[in-house]
């Protein structure tokens, strides 16, 4: 399929419903439902989704030298190098055992960032990414998102052993679609997703940006041959409730690890909107393309020290940033809201406060 050259970014490609901020508070008090009923039931403020986290990782953020125009925009302007870290995690906002196998998470974010910033993040120097393990979102719209995320709500804290029964049965029927080349992203979504190493995964930023003039979406992919071998490994969760967390820390004991960020320009707003975060935008007419490579040498990834750094007083937010990278569509806007409430009521929860880090905490 031939290429076409990427689109320059119009306001008029964001549509907002009349009825948007009715859509934000609900969505705002369904991740508040889900906090409050971990927090009873643990006496820990969690996170509303992502809750349960595989590893923390201090790491290298090189911008890659000699980008094309379309590519070297906002903190891609030119080559720079920054430290970041990463969090992998599970969606879901319960700690669960990790036989109950549900789609991953990693949020990055990149340390001492400079330049216009995106509102209520003037004051900051980081800039977030929060990406999952699929191209494109379950649903398509905020006002979905808040259908699922009720279901997800309604069973938040139910015995572990019945989502244990339903994530074997839907792994095996993803399985079986697989089998013909189909894939259902309810399935995943509900449990399907493969026990294999978290290390092996790609993972995207699902929804549109801002890149600079253009739109874009980014993937984090992994590149180092040892990271690669990884994306068919699988991992054995019976009897080990925490067999994620153990195998990234087994990872890091002795190997180093290396990532590229690519992004996806978009070249037709028809075939890559903004507001449905569902479309999947294709690679034939837009291949993913490297702007920046991440580095991790071995450390251990589940210390005291950056636990309770990253947990306690740290939160992902893709709307505290360059402004040059601004969230776009329904989904990605419903963030902002629910993602400060959220924060806020994790800080009041565990008694700390979360802020931006300026600089790593020494090793």
């Amino acid at each position: 399929m031939a290429q076409h050259p990427p689109l320059r970014f119009n306001p008029s490609f964001e549509t907002i419903p009349e009825d948007e901020g009715e859509t934000q508070r609900g969505l705002t008090e369904a991740m508040l439902g889900i906090q409050r009923k971990t927090h009873t039931d643990t006496g820990y403020a969690h996170r509303a989704v992502h809750a349960k986290a595989h590893g923390y990782l201090r790491a290298r953020f090189e911008v890659l030298a000699g980008l094309p125009p379309a590519l070297a925009q906002g903190l891609f302007a030119s080559p720079a190098s920054y430290d970041a870290i990463l969090r992998f995690s599970t969606t879901p906002g319960d700690v669960l055992h990790d036989g109950v196998s549900t789609p991953r998470g990693a949020a990055l974010k990149i340390l001492g960032v400079n330049g216009p910033r995106l509102p209520g993040s003037e004051d900051e120097t980081t800039h977030n990414y929060v990406l999952g393990n699929s191209p494109s979102f379950q649903i398509g719209t905020a006002k979905g998102f808040l259908r699922q995320l009720k279901l997800l709500a309604a069973t938040t804290g139910r015995a572990e052993p019945v989502k244990q029964v339903i994530s074997a049965v839907t792994r095996t029927a993803e399985a079986a679609l697989e089998m013909v080349g189909g894939k259902s992203a309810t399935l995943t979504t509900l449990a399907g997703q493969a026990k294999t190493h978290l290390l092996g995964d790609s993972f995207f930023s699902q929804a549109a940006l801002l890149h600079g003039d253009y739109f874009a979406k980014v993937a984090l992919s992994p590149v180092s041959s040892e990271l690669i071998a990884l994306s068919e490994s699988s991992i054995d969760t019976s009897g080990h409730p925490d067999a994620i967390r153990e195998s990234v820390r087994e990872h890091f004991r002795t190997c180093s690890a290396v990532w590229e960020l690519r992004v996806q320009l978009a070249t037709d707003i028809e075939a890559m909107p903004v507001e449905d975060a569902a479309a999947m935008w294709s690679e034939d007419e837009s291949p993913y393309v490297p702007i920046a490579r991440i580095t991790a040498v071995p450390q251990d990834t589940w210390s005291d020290g950056m636990r309770e750094w990253v947990e306690d007083r740290m939160a992902f937010n893709p709307w505290t940033g360059l402004a040059a990278h601004r969230p776009l569509g329904s989904i990605m806007r419903a963030r902002r809201p629910a993602y400060a409430a959220a924060r806020e009521y994790r800080s009041r929860g565990n008694g700390a406060e979360i802020h931006e880090p300026t600089k790593l905490p020494q090793a």
